[in-house]
This record gives C-alpha cells, sequence and structure tokens, in this order.
C-alpha cells in the first residue's frame, strides 16, 4: 500500500464519521431511559455552568431574621440555619460538581490516561513495564488516605500560591473563590483518575498494534506521535465515550463523598457540604427538606450516569448491536 492508496483510504473512512455519528444518534434516541439520563445530566450541570446568572442569591449570602424558613415566593426551597437559600446553594453546588469532573477529566482522564495508555500498549517492553507498574502502586494506594495526606501537606502552600498569584497579577478574588480547593482536589483526583482510562486503552491499542494500517503507517515512515494520534486514537473513540460518561459520575460521587468528610472544597457550595450539614437525626426530623434535595440530586446524578453507561455500552459494542 503506497502513501496514496492510504491517503485515500483515510478520506474515505473521514467521509463515514457523520454518517456513524447519525446513526449513533438514532440508537441513542430511541432509548427513552437513556435520553431522560441525557436531560437530566443536562439540567444539573447546565445550572452549575450557568450558576452566576441564574441563581437567585449567593451561596454565601445570609439572613439570620430569615432562618430555616420553609418554601416560599422569595425561597422556593426555603432557608437553611444561617438563613441561606436553599435553591441558591443547590445550583452553586452544582457548579462545584461541574468544575472538579471537568477538571479530572481532561487533566486526568484524557490527558494523562489516554496518552499512557497509548505510549504503554503501542511500545511495550520497558515502557510498559513502568507505567503499568507505576497503575498498580497507585491503585493500591487508598484514594482517601493519599488525598488527605495530601490535603494536610500541600493545602497551606496552595493557599499561598494563589495568594502570591493575586499579588502578582492583580486579579482578586482567587482565594475567596475556593480556587485553591478546586486545584489541590483535582489534582489528588486526577493522580487516581488516569489509571482506569490507561488501563483500557493500553488493552485495546494491544489488539490493534499490529493491525494493517498501523503496519502500513509505519512502513511509511509515519512517526510514532503521528501513528498514535492520527491512526490509533480515533480507534477508540467508543471506548472513551462510555469510559468519560462513567468516570464523571465517578468523579462527581469522589467529589461529593470527600466534601462530605471534610477533605474537599470547604470554601465554596458543595452537595458534601450541605449533606455533612444536616445528616444528624434532629436536622433531619425538623427539617427534612434540607438534606432531602441534595441527597435527591446527587442519586438521580448518579443513577443518569450508570443508566447512560449502560446505553452507550449497548449501542458502541458491536456484539450487543
Amino acid at each position: 500500500m503506497n502513501q496514496a492508496e492510504l491517503s485515500v483510504g483515510t478520506r474515505e473512512t473521514d467521509q463515514f464519521r457523520p454518517a456513524r455519528s447519525l446513526r449513533f444518534l438514532r440508537r441513542l434516541l430511541r432509548r427513552p431511559v437513556a435520553v431522560a439520563a441525557i436531560v437530566v445530566i443536562i439540567t444539573i450541570y447546565g445550572a452549575g455552568v450557568l450558576a452566576p446568572f441564574i441563581a437567585p442569591f449567593d451561596f454565601d449570602k445570609t439572613d439570620l431574621r430569615n432562618t430555616f424558613a420553609g418554601p416560599s415566593g422569595e425561597h422556593w426551597l426555603g432557608t437553611d440555619r444561617l438563613g441561606r437559600d436553599v435553591l441558591s446553594r443547590l445550583i452553586w453546588s452544582a457548579q462545584t460538581t461541574v468544575i472538579i469532573s471537568a477538571l479530572v477529566v481532561v487533566g486526568g482522564s484524557l490527558i494523562l490516561g489516554v496518552s499512557l495508555g497509548l505510549t504503554s500498549g503501542y511500545l511495550g517492553g520497558s515502557v510498559d513495564n513502568v507505567i503499568m507498574r507505576l497503575a498498580d502502586a497507585l491503585y493500591s494506594v487508598p484514594t482517601f488516605l493519599l488525598i488527605l495526606i495530601i490535603n494536610a501537606t500541600m493545602g497551606d502552600r496552595v493557599d499561598s500560591l494563589f495568594r502570591d498569584l493575586e499579588d502578582l497579577t492583580g486579579i482578586g478574588g482567587l482565594e475567596r473563590s475556593g480556587a485553591p480547593n478546586f486545584f489541590l482536589l483535582s489534582v489528588a483526583l486526577s493522580i487516581f483518575g488516569w489509571v482506569g482510562m490507561a488501563r483500557l486503552v493500553r488493552s485495546q491499542v494491544l489488539s490493534l498494534r499490529e493491525a494493517n494500517f498501523v503496519l502500513a503507517a509505519r512502513a511509511m515512515g509515519g512517526s510514532t506521535p503521528r501513528i498514535l494520534f492520527r491512526h490509533l486514537f480515533p480507534q477508540l473513540t467508543n471506548l472513551m465515550v462510555v469510559a468519560i460518561t462513567l468516570s464523571l459520575g465517578a468523579v462527581a460521587l469522589a467529589e461529593v463523598s470527600l466534601t462530605f468528610l471534610g477533605l474537599g472544597v470547604e470554601d465554596h457550595a458543595s452537595f458534601g457540604i450541605m449533606i455533612a450539614q444536616y445528616a444528624g437525626p434532629t436536622s433531619v426530623r425538623a427539617h427534612p427538606l434540607l438534606i432531602f434535595a441534595p441527597t435527591v440530586i446527587v442519586a438521580l446524578l448518579m443513577l443518569s450516569f450508570n443508566l447512560l453507561g449502560d446505553a452507550l455500552t449497548d449501542i458502541l459494542s458491536p456484539r450487543r448491536r
């Protein structure tokens, strides 16, 4: 196969991608459960993205004269013990989940996981051994323990770094906005977030690296980065769509769980903080809505990610079509 033939084949493959995408969307839209899951995810994440524009109040605005108020026209879901609007805190908590999920999935799963998985599976040998042993070592360490150590040892340094950044750039409010917490938690979760993706990508690349199109690209003198990202990477999109969907749910649950335990976000609204503050039996009996609202949203989000992941697996897996 010469270069011209390979280029023609590549163009023909590219022409079929829109058709494949259209068939994928049609199959997805035929599944009411998957569509409902997408609507829930878009609603919650969309509220988080648009929080500065749609939230009725700021997440830390207090009104001590209006504490534990019931639902009303001004406060649709009532207020908490400090007079903060519950609906606003839910919306700002969704923003926390969006930020952490985006940082961890992009930085951990996509950049680190895909790159290391491609490199490990294609090169093999000592490179594969080093990357996979590192993955095994990280996988064997308790996640909460390592994050606790990172928070305890790096928390003050990260706060100081952002204060210096404020002084250097003149951008005020970075520390008050919770940026140090977002940065530290996303880095800690990204340390683990790449392992699962790297293993999945590596397993696929091991079965593809001796395929004809890879051998042809290698015979024509294609560089390793070109073969990895131009020829092998497009073959992994189905796998990555499912993996990213499931990892988004896992990261969101990890953020809520760690914040609930006091290891996550502290200076910003979070579902974990809302649940932790009103998880006691007295609060549940006296003001059930305060814990019911964030718990239901988190449960709906996790259920939606799992249902969507199952639907995508059925649609994208050739054996299940």
